[in-house]
């Protein structure tokens, strides 16, 4: 089972989302709904779509078992389910393997379910540090940094305009087979939660040392689906984008 912070949980106002969790084979989700759209069934549709999601990768991967495997782009068999095609897609734009995007996936394709079946005004789905969002106020969401003295310091303040979108999270901390870099945190915020999720990797394995930072900022200029990022190592940090950093007290 890969290790996934549950960190970001710690992050939404009790008062703001009445939350639960949902779980199943390596997945584990926590959801939240402002009060007043809260339904108790909506844990069970959670659910079921986790598992059809599920059942559907792993039909899939039992005959493409190198689109698990790979660590690099790679192509995508014709009877791939939607949901498939778009991790190769984000993988390939952020030049990673497909199987770095799952995790933005599952939040992703959670939450629409959510928003298709009930009437929500404000949604979070968080998957480890990968957050699928709906919103109608703005929201100041702590930055978690490993073992950087940053952690915890500032605070990204999201756009509630901006949603639903993907704010998706890579560290160093995670220890995942997928994870090169050094960085403490790379966050990247998109409206795909997906291209997200695939772009925080590969940024993330681009950041060796805190000098990295600056360039590897850079490069994600080039990318006009990103909506912001921000990038730690050690004490450095970079940030651009639409989303203001606040400090934290």
């Amino acid at each position: 089972m890969i290790f996934e912070p549950k960190t970001y949980r710690n992050s939404f106002s009790k008062e703001r989302f009445q939350s639960f969790v949902i779980t199943c084979n390596d997945s584990d989700l926590w959801i939240g709904v402002d009060p007043i759209s809260y339904k108790d069934e909506m844990s069970a549709v959670a659910l079921k779509k986790l598992r059809a999601i599920q059942d559907a990768l792993k039909i899939y991967i039992a005959n493409d078992s190198f689109l698990k495997k790979s660590l690099k782009p790679c192509k995508v068999q014709e009877n791939a389910p939607d949901f498939v095609r778009s991790m190769v897609e984000a993988a390939e734009k952020a030049g990673v393997g497909p199987m770095a995007a799952v995790s933005g996936m599952y939040s992703e394709l959670i939450g629409k379910e959510l928003m298709e079946n009930f009437s929500i005004n404000e949604l979070v789905v968080v998957n480890g540090g990968d957050i699928y969002m709906r919103l109608q106020k703005s929201l100041v969401m702590n930055v978690f940094a490993g073992e950087s003295p940053l952690s915890g310091m500032v605070g990204l303040e999201i756009d509630a305009e901006q949603t639903p979108m993907g704010i998706c999270t890579f560290a160093q901390t995670e220890q995942t087979p997928l994870n090169f870099g050094k960085a403490d945190a790379v966050i990247i915020a998109c409206k795909d939660a997906v291209l997200a999720d695939a772009f925080t990797t590969g940024f993330g394995n681009l950041i060796k040392k805190p000098s990295d930072v600056e360039k590897v900022l850079k490069r994600t200029e080039h990318f006009e689906e990103i909506i912001s990022a921000v990038l730690i190592c050690d004490d450095q940090i970079g940030i651009r984008g639409e989303f203001e950093i606040k400090l934290l007290s």
